[in-house]
């Protein structure tokens, strides 16, 4: 049911006009052997990948409460968007799990599942670009530190990475969001909050590795770890994008804001 549902929105929101485009919009369930369990996954296909044109692949990750749904309900004109720029977004559902291989929990191996099982099955059932100059990866809020996790540390994968309203510093938030559930209490696994945060990445990049965007608004909690993440990348030598613009921790930032990503991205793809 819901994989007519999400195809006949597709196609109600792809007409212009008289002619209706062809983007297709299907709900997967993938299966993960890392752990031993099927994973709901969001597709949108637009119209030249679906007839057997290569085109490259946005991974988008969604935030802590969300689902494989949760960038559809955000940004409803998905479609037109990957028929317009000849794009794949990849909608996977990553739970809660921050998208790391918890050491506290072998059901959580998100990281492999993302950067590993994911990309494998994309780019054996679709019309896709099979290497990294072809694939992106971003998210919000927690998907906005799980995409940098898996695209820094994936950067053989991942040419570019990117981040809105991202949770890029875990540290200062140790009671929030059941990150503890994955890591262990801060108190008490301190060596894994230093271990499991995008920032602390930094220092092992080398410039042009991976291109990278993020942004925050002015209004968000997450608004100084990102300027600090910024700095961080500065210190390093690392070229990067970062916005900040007026808004808050929100569907209607993330609206605006992910039109930006794509931007980015799809220059990138076509350098």
């Amino acid at each position: 049911m819901k994989r007519q549902f999400f195809t006949l929105l597709a196609g109600l929101l792809c007409l212009s006009g008289s002619v209706a485009q062809a983007a297709k919009v299907d709900t997967l369930s993938v299966r993960s052997n890392a752990m031993n369990k099927n994973v709901t996954v969001l597709t949108v296909r637009p119209d030249k990948a679906v007839g057997g044109e290569k085109c490259p692949v946005i991974y988008l990750l969604h935030g802590h409460g969300g689902n494989a749904f949760t960038w559809m309900t955000i940004k409803p004109d998905l479609p037109q968007i990957a028929d317009r720029e000849g794009i794949i977004f990849v909608c996977p559902d990553g739970k809660n799990s921050w998208y790391w291989d918890s050491p506290k929990n072998q059901a959580y191996r998100y990281e492999t599942f993302v950067a590993s099982e994911l990309v494998k099955y994309t780019d054996k059932n679709y019309a896709t670009i099979p290497e990294k100059k072809g694939r992106a990866i971003t998210g919000l809020s927690m998907g906005g530190h799980g995409a940098m996790w898996n695209g820094l540390r994936h950067s053989d994968v991942f040419s570019a990475a990117g981040s809105t309203s991202g949770g890029v510093d875990i540290r200062p938030f140790p009671k929030n969001w059941e990150m503890s559930v994955q890591i262990g209490e801060k108190a008490k696994y301190p060596e894994n909050w230093e271990k499991y945060t995008v920032i602390n990445l930094v220092p092992t990049l080398r410039k042009d590795q991976i291109a990278l965007i993020f942004d925050c608004g002015d209004s968000d909690f997450f608004l100084e770890v990102n300027k600090n993440y910024h700095e961080a990348l500065l210190k390093q030598g690392i070229d990067h994008d970062f916005i900040t613009r007026p808004g808050n921790h929100d569907s209607q930032y993330w609206n605006n804001s992910i039109d930006y990503q794509i931007l980015f991205f799809d220059k990138f793809f076509k350098k």
